[in-house]
């Protein structure tokens, strides 16, 4: 990624809606000037859609995201969907409804994320990746993104939705072009593709739920009911299909990042590896460094403020999780990889009544593979050509080839 320093009167240059602005381009400069100089900033119209607010302090976020009254989110929550007009699941999938409906179906899914399935589905997440590495260490030789961090998070979302194992490698195929992409030549088309897809096979597998109930997220949705009326198809495929995005990205692309960096960070690795710092600390400041969704997505309902900045009725509001988690304010040193950092109350899971329902599942999976390198592993060393995903939502390493070392 390149880097050079900007001034105040080349804000305008950078295109935060092109997803190679996030793969090529080190913007650290960029957000450091938007915190201390424009906080509030009023992104121009580009070809890939209208002006768009950019708030990039971890203050003015945590503000925005607890105000589900000022800022809503039925009108989107990315970048992609904002500067299209709007989300067609508006009112059915969780993440992009309000009010009571939202509360509604957010309890609906909590059944379905009871303690006792999360602690079932967390005991497999640790023996799968003791598995997963333990191979990988024998070998010597991996490519740690497609050979361990591709299974553990999709396997885990699969596991829990009632996916059944012989699917998973298909979805994950379309998982990684639905907002992402290994290739910087994929098209919006490729990436509409892939997501009806996922669609069309959610609805299958709920027909099949709602005449079998079984222990799973899918047959919870199937066979639920909000004021005595059963969940719409709409409604049950799309939280299926936000489930299977969020369930695998966030983590996966978290347990790839920590991996190359521990290799550009040597103190750091040797801190975990000989025990010096314990692994829930370490797997926030994973989540913290690495900050794989970039952004969430708000519309101002009503003419409102934010800072002494005026944000006009209807207009949208982007929340950069990448630059709060790097905001001087509210971390000490924060462009340092520090594994000890406590406290970290990073903004990764977003914050207020959209909280990721995952959070607990991707600190479980990023912990158990912290642990098991840490128990299994001496040594970790780049051996070949890095490569990182296209994405304007999100950001992170689509190949990674290490060689590991086994500790004796």
């Amino acid at each position: 990624m390149t880097t050079a320093t900007l001034t105040i009167d080349e804000l305008e240059t950078i295109n935060l809606a092109d997803p190679m602005t996030h793969s090529t381009r080190d913007l650290a400069d960029y957000w450091r000037l938007l915190r201390t100089r424009r906080p509030v900033f009023r992104h121009p119209e580009t070809e890939n859609g209208p002006a768009f607010w950019v708030l990039s302090r971890y203050a003015d976020l945590l503000a925005v995201y607890r105000d589900n009254e000022r800022f809503i989110s039925s009108r989107g929550n990315v970048l992609t969907t904002l500067l299209n007009g709007g989300d067609s699941a508006a009112g059915k999938m969780l993440a992009v409804t309000d009010g009571r409906r939202h509360r509604q179906l957010r309890a609906v899914l909590l059944k379905a994320f009871s303690p006792r399935a999360l602690d079932r589905v967390a005991e497999q997440v640790r023996r799968t990746t003791r598995e997963r590495v333990r191979a990988v260490v024998a070998d010597g030789e991996c490519d740690f993104a497609k050979d361990v961090a591709a299974h553990i998070p999709m396997g885990t979302i699969c596991a829990l939705l009632g996916v059944p194992e012989e699917d998973q490698e298909f979805l994950l195929r379309l998982n990684k072009s639905a907002l992402s992409s290994d290739d910087a030549a994929a098209t919006d088309r490729d990436a509409r593709l892939a997501r009806n897809e996922i669609l069309m096979y959610f609805s299958g597998l709920a027909d099949q739920r709602r005449f079998d109930p079984r222990d799973d997220v899918i047959s919870v949705l199937a066979t639920e009911t909000i004021d005595g009326k059963e969940l719409t198809d709409d409604e049950i495929v799309l939280n299926c299909y936000s489930l299977i995005l969020g369930g695998d990205e966030t983590s996966r692309l978290s347990m790839i990042g920590a991996m190359e960096a521990f290799t550009r960070y040597p103190e750091q690795w040797r801190a975990l590896r000989d025990g010096e710092v314990a692994v829930e600390t370490a797997t926030e400041e994973v989540l913290r460094w690495m900050t794989p969704t970039l952004h969430f997505g708000r519309v101002a309902r009503y003419e409102t403020t934010v800072g002494d900045q005026l944000i006009p009725a209807g207009e949208a509001v982007t929340l950069w999780n990448c630059s709060a988690n790097r905001d001087e304010e509210a971390f000490p040193d924060p462009y340092a990889f520090d594994l000890a950092r406590t406290p970290n109350k990073h903004l990764t899971f977003g914050h207020g009544p959209h909280f990721c329902l995952g959070a607990y599942l991707a600190r479980v999976e990023i912990g158990a593979l912290l642990e098991s390198v840490r128990e299994m592993v001496d040594s970790i060393a780049v051996s070949g050509e890095v490569r990182r995903i296209h994405s304007n939502f999100l950001t992170g390493i689509s190949q990674l080839p290490l060689t590991l070392t086994a500790r004796s």
